[in-house]
């Protein structure tokens, strides 16, 4: 009789036949590192605040929202979305001011800082999904092709959900010279994807890494990780903070709202322009996904609670995540802007702006969306405006549950 197989040759059999988008668990001293965080907490990386991280409220409630066909007809565009066409020809040429961002759609930006280009969350893939032939697929075409991008000083990934760290996409660009700065564990699914170690900086909250004439700050977000059925939170989450000889920019990744905007700001801020996430929210995750006037609100922290800068809305426009309207978060976010006296750029996918110039503000999604209602029609609390709330200071806390891949 053939005994049967150690149990550590079993394991890697089993990872060996998982498929290469799930990516891979962090491992040997990556996880070592990953243990001495003080961000890991009894087994899993933790929020800065108390974070729900599972939805709330019944599989019921969410399915009548979800599936309720007059809302189904309102989450996705009635015509074309408009894109940018002429995005290669402007990028081409060096910004004037010595800071151009191009928003590419979803929470994929290109920003070109001080003689340096950084690109956040890149994702070219057809679908945010592990399956070429399933999962929320994108609503609107690229602006132009990675190739067409030209150099890459340095790839910036907030987390490992899929419409933020794209296989495919990390494939194309481990052939390049870029640098990928990430945040801790998160190295483990790029180098399963040909990209070597030496081209990695992987980073804890509040660590910096230097890239050319750029400081890299990972930041604190209230998110979660995960890229499988199975979800140790054994990869880290973060927002990001670039900072050039001139310039100084902020991206959010995902995340709720957070006291740390605050703290954030008064230690890297103020910014020339925050890249903040407006989409993809419910009143079923109201922890991890921010609304568009906590949006609003997260960038005035940003900024001493003044306005300054320029406003990006993004995760929003690309795919079909949320039960919410499709328009809805530009429309909101809009609003909560003018409210709070705040300048807001709102660029179609890859029209390129300069936060010193002109920003793009036609409210160009009206021509393809059915009317936004203004009001909260959801069953939980109502969104709050855009000043400020007093609330109580950050303290570390456990989460209470994981699921999900936005």
């Amino acid at each position: 009789m053939t005994p049967p197989p150690p149990a550590r040759s079993l394991r890697s059999g089993l990872r060996a036949l998982r498929p290469a988008a799930f990516g891979a668990d962090p491992s040997g001293e990556r996880l070592a590192r990953i243990h001495r965080s003080p961000h890991f907490v009894r087994g899993a990386f933790r929020n800065p605040e108390e974070t729900r991280t599972r939805p709330s409220g019944s599989a019921r409630g969410f399915a009548k929202v979800y599936f309720d066909k007059e809302q189904r007809v309102l989450r996705a565009p009635r015509g074309p979305i408009p894109v940018h066409r002429d995005t290669a020809a402007r990028l081409s040429r060096p910004p004037e001011s010595g800071l151009r961002i191009t928003w590419m759609g979803h929470s994929s930006v290109l920003a070109e800082i001080d003689g340096h280009r950084v690109l956040f969350d890149p994702v070219w893939g057809e679908r945010c999904s592990p399956f070429a032939f399933a999962g929320p697929k994108r609503l609107h075409p690229l602006p132009l092709p990675l190739a067409a991008l030209g150099e890459v000083d340095a790839v910036v990934i907030s987390h490992d959900h899929y419409d933020h760290l794209d296989m495919p996409t990390i494939k194309a660009l481990a052939g390049t010279d870029t640098v990928f700065a990430v945040p801790l564990g998160v190295g483990a699914h790029l180098e399963r994807w040909g990209v070597r170690p030496d081209r990695l900086r992987e980073l804890d909250w509040t660590e910096s890494t230097r890239i050319g004439g750029l400081t890299l700050t990972a930041t604190p977000a209230r998110h979660f990780c995960g890229r499988g059925l199975r979800n140790r939170q054994h990869t880290l989450w973060a927002s990001w903070v670039v900072e050039g000889d001139h310039h100084r920019a902020y991206h959010s990744g995902d995340t709720g709202y957070f006291e740390g905007f605050r703290e954030i700001g008064a230690a890297h801020g103020p910014f020339d322009v925050t890249m903040i996430q407006i989409g993809a929210y419910s009143e079923f995750w109201m922890d991890i996904h921010m609304l568009p006037s906590q949006g609003v609100r997260a960038h005035l922290d940003l900024q001493g609670g003044r306005p300054h800068g320029v406003l990006l809305p993004i995760h929003w426009g690309t795919f079909n995540l949320a039960p919410h309207a499709w328009a809805e978060p530009g429309e909101w976010t809009a609003d909560a802007a003018e409210e709070a006296a705040q300048p807001v750029a709102l660029p179609r996918p890859g029209e390129p702006f300069e936060p010193a110039g002109d920003l793009p503000v036609d409210p160009w999604w009206r021509a393809v969306s059915p009317p936004v209602v203004r009001s909260w029609r959801g069953t939980g609390p109502a969104p709050a405006r855009a000043a400020r709330p007093e609330a109580p200071a950050p303290r570390l806390a456990g989460d209470t549950g994981a699921s999900g891949t936005s």
